[in-house]
């Protein structure tokens, strides 16, 4: 046989179970409690002391980076900002209030030791030629003074209509293009990665409660050989959908079975 050029990570948005639990189970997981209300280091801390030593902790971006202060789920941000900032803040904005809270959050995150930021961006984002700039600003920003840090970008709404733009962003900051493999194609960039969230097959962007099956799964599997083709060498798929424990241990087995790529 010959070298398996494709490593594959599977994992969860989130824990779907005790983290002891997970820990056995898993060699990743996304943290989402990073999205909505940042924890205390020492929280994080305790997580990272408490995993095994070549876990991996990937983290989702803060939402007061990525969405507007009217959003609903600003209430859980537990942050308060004076009225004549509101516009400096989220949407990926170039300010130095949104360079402000990525220092925080990076502070905050800092115990878990993350090599992947995940940043998702809201419908309400959509492409425009201000919002193009301003996010390719951000990611310069992050690329220059973080250089630690991969960043991955899912953005969501109107942009799969632009897939020349995303693909500007990508290889001018070399940031991973986040998509669902069944609902989109990465665009690749220098860093032969790719990251995948599946969200649950449907007619909308997301389906939470859609279970996999072994016919998905088979189609997952070609997705994976093309990337590998590409030059990708490491893939996470990081199921985010109501069954993401049952389907991801799935799907692991399935691979392990499979014996195409080295599964993790």
């Amino acid at each position: 046989m010959g070298v398996i050029a494709l490593r594959v990570k599977i994992g969860c948005c989130g824990f779907p179970i005790s983290r002891s639990r997970y820990y056995e189970l898993f060699s990743v997981v996304e943290v989402q409690q990073t999205f909505y209300k940042l924890p205390s280091p020492d929280t994080l801390k305790c997580w990272r002391d408490g995993s095994p030593k070549d876990f991996e902790f990937t983290v989702k971006a803060w939402q007061v980076l990525t969405h507007s202060p009217g959003s609903p789920t600003w209430r859980k941000a537990g942050i308060t900002i004076d009225s004549k900032d509101r516009d400096y803040y989220g949407l990926l904005k170039p300010t130095q209030q949104n360079f402000n809270a990525w220092k925080q959050f990076i502070q905050v995150i800092e115990p878990l030791n993350p090599r992947i930021i995940v940043i998702q961006t809201p419908p309400s984002l959509k492409y425009n030629e201000i919002n193009f700039n301003n996010i390719l600003k951000f990611f310069k920003y992050i690329h220059e003074n973080y250089p630690q840090y991969l960043v991955g970008w899912e953005p969501r709404g109107n942009w799969k209509e632009h897939l020349d733009k995303i693909e500007v962003i990508v290889k001018e900051v070399n940031i991973i293009h986040i998509v669902d493999p069944f609902k989109l194609k990465p665009i690749i960039s220098n860093n032969r990665l790719c990251y995948f969230r599946l969200h649950g097959i449907g007619p909308g962007e997301v389906n939470y409660r859609y279970k996999y099956t072994d016919e998905d799964f088979e189609k997952l599997v070609n997705v994976l050989k093309d990337i590998e083709k590409n030059g990708i060498e490491v893939c996470y798929i990081m199921f985010n959908n109501v069954y993401m424990r049952d389907d991801a241990l799935r799907f692991k087995e399935y691979l392990t079975r499979l014996g195409l790529f080295e599964v993790t």
